[in-house]
């Protein structure tokens, strides 16, 4: 009967290799299998970094192109080579008639490096980034292309971001001027005035001048909203503003509005700001249609309420005798009364009262006094 050695026994018996050659083998086979079982540290997590954007947008505004992309929501740490640590901004100028189709190696040649946001930037970034290209007009048509790469700390760079295509207009109309008329606070508006552009950015004449555009920023807001306050065009030089609180601090800014490229609108950069901080000084209006009914041992008095949304309350003031100066007429609200009805039960048969009633407002303005009624007690 024939006798199957195990593997290793065939090894060390083979004629063709010498016993140093069948050792070496027979050391790295115990090595191996003594190693399989083993398991190593685990290996930290990978830092995922933003390697590019496909969200890059932006428009023209007076004469440059503001960019704009979401920040990053991760980087790496400081110490890391992954470390997002600048983004370069670059841009090619074609003409309008140009290819639309164009690679990324083609991109790469032929664009420009102009400039770049820097890492500090970057890391007190909020929502978005921004970057404005300020450009030399010349009135020829040009298409401009946009793209950005992010740079680690290792100098390199990601793939480029989408590319934002923009045909700017030349003639666009400088900002308006405001003025500062110290009336723009009434009772229920703020008025805004401005001084119309008197030409365009590269200094031609007629302006290109379609309207404006009107922004309010309150305390919170360091930037200029997206979408101004008015719902069209403003196509006069004044804004009247409703829709505010008193108490509140604002600063306004304007933006003339001109007919760019294939018809799309092309604002201004912004005007001069102006700071308004409205106070409530307005009293309200004097209560009206007063009528009393009369009981025994009590007087009922009613009215409307005032028209002002911001009265707090009432007070009413009593008097038997209608001569007497008004200031020295006793009020029987020791507090704003709220509701717009008042029960006098502390009242003798037969005396005949004298009524008027003053309105308050939530800021605490009281209003001149109303018409005097009166009437006896059963």
């Amino acid at each position: 009967m024939t006798e199957f050695l195990p593997s290793t026994s065939r090894i060390l018996l083979s004629p063709l290799m010498n016993s140093q050659q069948a050792l070496c083998i027979a050391l790295l086979f115990v090595f191996a299998m003594v190693g399989c079982g083993k398991r190593r540290p685990p290996l930290p997590p990978v830092e995922r970094v933003q390697q590019r954007t496909e969200l890059l947008s932006g428009a023209q505004r007076g004469n440059g192109v503001i960019l704009s992309w979401p920040a990053p929501l991760r980087n790496a740490p400081d110490e890391s080579v992954q470390s997002i640590r600048r983004i370069d901004v670059y841009r090619l100028a074609e003409k309008p008639t140009a290819p639309l189709p164009l690679t990324e190696e083609e991109f790469k040649a032929r664009s420009t490096l102009i400039g770049s946001v820097t890492y500090d930037q970057i890391k007190y970034a909020t929502d978005t980034l921004t970057y404005t290209d300020t450009l030399e007009l010349a009135g020829e048509p040009t298409r401009l292309r946009y793209a950005i790469r992010y740079v680690n700390a290792s100098e390199q760079r990601a793939a480029f971001s989408n590319f934002l295509l923009i045909e700017p207009s030349a003639r666009v109309a400088k900002p308006p001027t405001l003025i500062s008329t110290g009336q723009e606070v009434g009772e229920d508006a703020i008025a805004i005035t401005w001084q119309p552009p008197d030409s365009n950015t590269d200094g031609s004449t007629p302006v290109n001048l379609l309207g404006y555009n009107v922004y309010r920023l309150d305390e919170s807001q360091s930037e200029v909203n997206q979408n101004p306050i008015n719902n069209s065009l403003v196509s006069v030089t004044q804004y009247v503003d409703r829709n505010f609180r008193f108490g509140t601090n604002y600063r306004y800014v304007t933006r003339s509005v001109s007919l760019g490229t294939d018809g799309a609108q092309v604002e201004s950069l912004n005007s001069n700001s102006l700071s308004i901080s409205p106070r409530d000084i307005f009293a309200p209006s004097a209560p009206a249609s007063i009528t009393i009914a009369a009981a025994p041992g009590r007087l009922s008095i009613f009215f409307p309420a005032n028209p002002e949304p911001d009265v707090a309350g009432y007070e009413i003031h009593r008097s038997t005798d209608p001569d007497l100066p008004k200031e020295r007429w006793t009020k029987v609200t020791p507090a704003p009364l709220t509701k717009t009805t008042f029960l006098d039960e502390n009242v003798e048969s037969g005396m005949r009262y004298y009524y008027y009633i003053k309105a308050i407002d939530q800021a605490g303005n009281v209003s001149p006094p109303s018409d005097v009624v009166s009437e006896s007690v059963p």
